[in-house]
């Protein structure tokens, strides 16, 4: 292992038409580190033809590389611990295959890392060239997540970031399910630093971070790192009681002075309704909980790598000797 080598981990997920580009930009950027680059590709169980381009340009690239071809599709955070298990370097990268991110913002991770200025960089956005709905959507979801979730997380969210080995180690060893690698990454704590950016606009096809995947995720980071829903749900619940017994002392009042001769209907099924639905969002609250328990009880991997392959200067016996330590 390189003393300065950096291993850059890059999630691929219907990315094809960006493979040419990408190549071209990191052997760029491979100059820009001095030969010091190494590039782990996950293709994340990709529909498109990404992981045969790859095949087809990576022999020719001067930058040492892996293919980590993963058996289906498990999403981008499990690709990126993919990523990060298989890499060799010193220090460690992540940046998404979509050129969205500046490329230039991996030196500047490189040159924090190597001088030990800081052991964790994240990028932070300034600006993006999105659609407006898109930054709309953005900003409240990130928004949500910094007050709910983590309150650290720097404003825009994190897309980017920078680690050494020893925080990538730790990273891997919380082998959590259905949670947010992001959280973790604040979780963990150590030094962090910001490096500014503006996100470029999207040189082709179109993004898979669908807003399914992202409630998805929203849900995962909330039930991980909060108890938000569960305070939320107890609240409701003083409140419902409250005003249950404060409707107990007014209907009880009213019956005295004989303004009640026949109990109210309306109220009934007002109230019926109000503990019924309390009662219906409690279990699924609880449930979310238990339901994340059991799946990390079940021991089951993060990922599954179908196959492996190395190019250039990589050295899978090093690998393997990376892995045996970080299990043992």
């Amino acid at each position: 292992m390189a003393g300065s080598l950096i291993s850059l981990v890059v999630p691929v997920y219907r990315n094809a038409e960006n493979i040419e580009a990408l190549v071209q930009a990191l052997e760029h950027l491979h100059r820009e580190l001095g030969d010091e680059l190494e590039v782990v590709f996950v293709v994340d169980g990709s529909p498109d033809d990404s992981y045969l381009r790859l095949r087809a340009s990576l022999p020719k690239a001067p930058f040492r590389s892996q293919i980590l071809l993963l058996s289906r599709n498990f999403g981008a955070f499990a690709a990126i611990r993919a990523g990060l298990a298989a890499g060799q370097g010193a220090c460690f990268a992540v940046m998404a295959a979509d050129l969205q991110e500046p490329p230039e913002l991996i030196l500047q991770f490189a040159k924090l890392l190597r001088e030990g200025q800081c052991d964790v960089v994240v990028g932070r956005r300034t600006g993006r060239a999105d659609p407006l709905g898109s930054r709309m959507a953005s900003a409240l979801f990130w928004g949500f997540f910094r007050r709910c979730v983590q309150r650290e997380t720097p404003t825009g969210g994190v897309d980017v970031f920078g680690c050494t080995r020893a925080v990538r180690d730790h990273l891997l060893r919380l082998g959590e399910n259905n949670s947010s690698l992001v959280g973790l990454l604040l979780w963990v704590g150590f030094r962090r630093a910001e490096v500014l950016y503006t996100r470029q606009k999207r040189r082709a096809g179109r993004s898979s971070w669908t807003f399914r995947k992202k409630m998805r995720y929203l849900m995962d980071s909330i039930f991980s790192f909060s108890d938000l829903p569960i305070r939320v749900l107890l609240s409701l619940g003083l409140f419902g009681l409250s005003l249950s017994v404060l409707f107990a002392i007014v209907v009880a009042a009213a019956k005295i002075e004989g303004s009640i001769p026949v109990p109210g209907y309306a109220a009934t099924v007002l109230v019926v309704t109000f503990f019924g639905a309390l009662n219906c969002f409690g279990l699924g609250v609880i449930g979310g909980y238990v339901w994340r328990t059991f799946e990390n009880t079940k021991g089951r991997p993060n990922y599954i790598v179908a196959t492996q392959e190395h190019y250039g200067a990589a050295q899978p016996a090093q690998l393997a000797s990376d892995k045996k330590g970080l299990e043992s």
